[in-house]
């Protein structure tokens, strides 16, 4: 399995495309830049079966309509954001000077526990606190969590935007994200990616 870091939109948001050996793929928070994702995609004849949003805020979901129409895939999002796509106020973007961001609801909502679309198969931890439906995509054997806005390399989420909660977010690190191995690689939301050991001894934000 291969998992390829692109970052795309406004804000620079990590998209990451997670393929297997057929060449099939899902497609994780699709920030912007659509055309240059639906390119990547189609000159190495990957084919996508699924977009998976980590959350809904604006900079996740920028791509999310023009990829899915192109490929016809389902999206799929946490039951406490299935409103948030299509309502700026909720998704962020009614905060920021970049234009109104929306797109259509998403037409599956991810459960927690182990997970399986098409041939991929993974965990799904609720890991609110950024917002709250928020999600960690933990590929154990592959060796890798995609942690959308939780956790950063020496960071984590900000808390300020509708439904951000410090206290939330840093128990969903603690009791979610750092009771993973300590070798697991963590793919962040925004920035390079790091470790569940190295975030547990390094990061200024989470006292253990």
């Amino acid at each position: 399995m291969e998992i390829v870091q692109m970052p795309l939109g406004p804000l620079g948001t990590n998209c990451y495309i997670v393929s297997n050996d057929e060449k099939d793929c899902l497609i994780v928070d699709p920030g912007g830049d659509s055309r240059q994702l639906i390119d990547y995609l189609t000159k190495r004849h990957l084919k996508p079966v699924a977009i998976v949003l980590t959350h809904a805020h604006f900079d996740h979901i920028g791509a999310v309509d023009e990829v899915r129409d192109q490929f016809n895939i389902p999206v799929y999002v946490h039951k406490e954001e299935a409103d948030w796509l299509s309502d700026p106020q909720l998704n962020g973007s009614a905060f920021f000077q970049m234009g109104s961001v929306a797109a259509r609801r998403a037409e599956r909502m991810i459960e927690t526990g182990e997970r399986e679309i098409d041939s991929f198969k993974f965990e799904v931890r609720h890991t609110p606190g950024h917002s709250p439906g928020s999600v960690s995509l933990v590929f154990e054997e592959e060796g890798f969590v995609i942690a959308g806005d939780a956790l950063f390399q020496r960071g984590i989420g900000r808390t300020d935007l509708p439904g951000g909660d410090m206290n939330t977010l840093l128990n969903s690190i603690k009791n979610q994200l750092f009771t993973l191995p300590e070798g697991l690689k963590v793919y962040p939301g925004h920035g390079p990616a790091t470790t569940i050991g190295e975030e547990k001894r390094e990061n200024p934000f989470v006292g253990l």
